[in-house]
């Protein structure tokens, strides 16, 4: 295994792999290139495309994964609700009310037009080393919910709520399961080392709510996903979640656990180190800082770490507590390798 796969296996008594999400984004200037050529979607659904913009982060950082190049709102589209960029995702129409749920396709058939993604992970498979992981990623069955009924995953999401009470959310996951199992599937199939669950709305909801409503839809995907590939571990990230949140996971059949950065990493892997590998969880914000004060708190964080007995850090993939932000610049990304690498040197190599 890579340094990326021990990890995620909780076996990695080396140097933690380091992986951001959005590491391929705005901030690039390999991306931005891109981009100029191409539309946001073409960049996504051009195969070729979309796995030179996946490998640029690879080639100017030297991360120890690569995640595919895509955006999680592509089901919604297959399933009936359209979707364009303008300045953000928009969707043609929303779940206003219950009688709407009558306008959206369902089935794990639907995954014909998500083809473009799997052809995209083969193609980077190949030009990845063999000693970089490779995550694919789908939105956690919330996130999708909430950006069905409200165009957007965060700020006042009372419709989404009220949706989760009122019958839309039971028949929105009814038609998105199959199509949702199935994309994480042809991912995998195409060569992804873990899949990625992205559950970024889920700290809009309080525990209790999340308990009660969207922990019973992710499980029964998550269970679906194992049962058809049971070689492919899974990682799910909830932004703005905490103990209670996670807490509601301990016998969800994840392997990895994505925090966000509201949490000391430290006590994150102390608590759940013995259980999940754990992903995070840098504040992104931190990459805006002067290069002195950012070095200065990474090696705060990453002493913390270094402290922990090796059993509570096996498992830990270095990262930022959500994805790089636009404009944040190159070079801080590349300082914060360097001084990971220049702490984390004396690990021994992994098993």
């Amino acid at each position: 295994m890579n340094l990326f796969e021990s990890a995620l296996a909780r076996k990695n008594l080396g140097r933690p792999p380091v992986w951001f999400m959005r590491q391929a984004g705005r901030y690039h200037s390999h991306y931005q290139a891109i981009r100029k050529q191409y539309s946001f979607v073409e960049l996504c659904k051009n195969p070729e495309v979309a796995c030179e913009a996946t490998m640029g982060p690879i080639q100017d950082f030297d991360f120890d994964a690569a995640i595919l190049f895509s955006d999680l709102l592509f089901p919604l589209e297959v399933m009936g609700m359209g979707l364009r960029y303008e300045e953000g995702p928009k969707l043609d129409w929303h779940l206003r009310q219950k009688s709407d749920l009558g306008n959206l396709k369902g089935g794990a058939q639907l995954v014909d037009g998500l083809m473009y993604q799997a052809e995209a992970m083969k193609l980077i498979r190949k030009r990845l080393a063999p000693e970089k992981g490779l995550l694919g990623f789908v939105g956690g069955p919330l996130t999708l919910f909430c950006y069905a009924v409200e165009g957007s995953h965060q700020g006042n999401l009372d419709s989404a709520r009220s949706g989760m009470k009122d019958g839309r959310f039971e028949g929105f996951f009814e038609k998105l399961k199959d199509l949702l199992v199935a994309n994480m599937r042809i991912q995998a199939q195409a060569g992804a080392s873990t899949i990625a669950v992205l559950d970024t709305c889920a700290g809009e909801f309080s525990a209790t709510e999340y308990g009660q409503y969207a922990r019973g839809a992710l499980r029964s995907v998550l269970e679906s996903f194992r049962a058809q590939v049971p070689g492919t571990p899974i990682v799910y990230y909830s932004k703005g979640t905490s103990w209670n949140h996670w807490d509601s996971l301990i016998d969800l059949p994840i392997a990895g656990l994505g925090v966000d950065w509201r949490t000391e990493i430290s006590e994150v892997l102390s608590k759940f180190g013995d259980r999940w590998a754990i992903q995070g969880n840098v504040d992104p914000h931190w990459l805006f800082l002067e290069p002195a004060e950012l070095e200065s708190r990474l090696r705060k964080v990453f002493d913390s770490v270094l402290k922990l007995p090796a059993e509570s850090r096996k498992g830990w993939i270095c990262g930022l507590g959500h994805g790089v932000l636009p404009k944040t610049p190159e070079a801080n990304v590349k300082l914060f390798l360097k001084v990971q690498r220049e702490m984390f040197s004396s690990e021994r190599g992994s098993v």
